[in-house]
């Protein structure tokens, strides 16, 4: 989250501190690199809240690389979501994806449709025609499926840098 102190210590077996340094890359909205600072056979990445305040939100690519001399390798890479600095959210936000947004609209307009039979209408030659119920509940199914790997990537796609991973070759 942008603003708050961001802090991993990374026990990578195959990559120990100090014959490796290791950096994190993000790319996205800005870009940012965080060099790891060695602790031991360990490797820290850390950047201070005042540091963080300057990551835009959005939606970053992520790599974990580490050097050792020419060497450069790739440990890990994914996808990453920066929310911004609740702190500083003044007023009404809406937290929702834009898949649950849309979810929820749909399902509005179901809901609303359950006691209305027509399909079109005219009045004064003016045609107003409804979606029909089956293409909503098309579009239900998948904006319900878009939501779930929306979700699945956030548990899954932070994997490195939300837990400790060894690595061995």
């Amino acid at each position: 989250m942008a603003g708050t102190t961001f802090d991993r210590l990374l026990t990578l077996t195959a990559y120990p501190a100090p014959d490796w340094e290791v950096r994190l890359f993000l790319r996205g909205p800005v870009a940012v690199d965080v060099t790891g600072v060695a602790e031991g056979s360990q490797h820290r990445l850390a950047a201070a809240a005042a540091v963080t305040s300057d990551w835009l939100t959005g939606l970053y690519l992520w790599s974990l690389r580490a050097t050792r001399a020419d060497e450069v390798l790739t440990v890990d890479e994914g996808r990453i979501r920066i929310a911004p600095d609740v702190a500083l959210i003044a007023g009404a936000f809406d937290p929702r994806s834009h898949a649950r947004k849309v979810l929820d609209a749909i399902e509005a307009v179901i809901e609303g449709r359950a006691t209305i039979d027509q399909q079109k209408y005219t009045i004064n030659n003016r045609e107003l025609w409804r979606t029909p119920i089956a293409d909503l509940l098309l579009l239900r199914s998948r904006y319900r499926e878009e939501e779930r790997r929306e979700k699945r990537a956030g548990r899954h796609g932070q994997s490195l840098l939300g837990r400790q991973v060894k690595v061995r070759i």
